[in-house]
């Protein structure tokens, strides 16, 4: 799958604020609609459509940033068809054109709805999100009535609407200088739905769906970072009228650890060494975020010094390696010198007091 930049399919800056975003969709919707523009902009259109249902939503917006347009399918997209664009267009005079659309468009629309998305607020360990785990998460979902099968009614005792006769739309004629104009509703005796409950089901009261504790077990893979998310498809709250289930989404949030501090895949930290072992250097042993490692300190070396230590950072979640890891060397002084060594480190030591340089306003 190409990788998609979907601030510039919509023109904006990565910075563009919610409002932006839409306004930008908004100018480009009235100029590529195919019910505006003709058939032939169906593509460019469908482009346009999916570049604003990422960015116009925030979960799927820092998802995007964080890991691009390749960790969404083409399931993740509704079809421009189903999308209500009578809202949107409302300020730009298109009025009640779209109160003219086919009756197969209206039907697609009043017809299955989607379950909505379900967020949910993971933290882990540092250690955690190094290593990976598998967890089981525990939250209330409004989930399909299994005693009316999403219905509503108790033991299916329902009619067809007569006002609709069972299509859950009424046509409606309106008579206007121009002519008559044939326009499309929703049935407000049924809702859309095509058919009235004679009985409801005593589990749901009639809703079709209930609240339920789920457990849901999740795989938490190497390397996350604050902010990432999770997708799981089909777990988050059911759909209507047969509609499908939406997703969830696990934020993860990382703890702070008592020693590293991480930059995208490095691991930063700090080790006191002492002044002879700076002097003379030797060797030093420093704690990694597995276990141990040992390094070199040749002598003469300064405070704040940086070694590395490659490939013990955290692991990459796309290729799975690893960054490195960080250490600034601080020189520890001894705050109380033998006497008898005072004098001895005197001639030693400090045959130069101080030297003045530029640099200071240059930073």
């Amino acid at each position: 799958m190409v990788e998609k930049d979907y601030y510039e399919i919509l023109g904006v800056s990565k910075n563009a604020s919610q409002e932006e975003i839409k306004k930008a969709f908004r100018n480009l919707a009235r100029k590529y609609h195919p019910d505006v523009a003709g058939k032939t902009s169906e593509e460019k259109f469908k482009e346009i459509n999916e570049a604003f249902q990422i960015l116009g939503d925030s979960q799927k917006r820092a998802q995007y940033d964080n890991f691009g347009s390749k960790n969404f399918r083409p399931e993740d997209f509704n079809d421009f068809r189903n999308f209500n664009f009578e809202d949107l267009f409302k300020d730009f005079g298109f009025g009640d054109i779209f109160n003219i659309f086919s009756e197969q468009g209206r039907r697609r629309r009043n017809g299955p709805r989607p379950g909505s998305d379900l967020r949910y607020d993971l933290e882990l360990s540092f250690e955690q999100a190094f290593f990976g785990l598998a967890t089981k998460i525990e939250l209330n979902v409004n989930s399909t009535c299994k005693s009316c099968k999403g219905t509503g009614a108790n033991h299916g005792k329902s009619k067809t609407c007569p006002n609709c006769e069972g299509s859950g739309q009424v046509k409606k004629i309106q008579r206007t200088p121009f002519g008559q104009t044939v326009y499309i509703t929703t049935c407000d005796k049924c809702e859309g739905l095509g058919k009235i409950i004679i009985e409801k089901c005593k589990e749901c009261g009639g809703a079709g769906r209930k609240k339920e504790k789920k457990k849901i077990e999740i795989k938490i893979p190497r390397g996350v970072d604050e902010g990432s998310y999770l997708r799981i498809v089909g777990q988050g709250e059911s759909g209507k009228n047969g509609g499908s289930s939406g997703d969830l989404y696990v934020a993860i949030h990382i703890k702070k650890h008592v020693i590293f501090d991480r930059q995208e895949n490095d691991l930063f930290c700090k080790t006191k060494i002492d002044l002879g072992t700076a002097i003379f250097g030797g060797e030093i042993e420093v704690l990694t975020i597995e276990s141990k490692a040992k390094i070199k300190i040749p002598s003469g070396t300064q405070s704040h010094t940086i070694f590395k230590l490659k490939g013990q950072g955290m692991p990459d979640l796309r290729n799975h390696k690893r960054g490195d890891q960080l250490i600034k060397i601080i020189v520890e002084i001894p705050k109380k010198i033998p006497w008898a060594k005072k004098n001895l480190l005197k001639k030693s030591l400090f045959k130069k007091k101080s030297e003045t340089s530029k640099g200071f306003f240059e930073k």
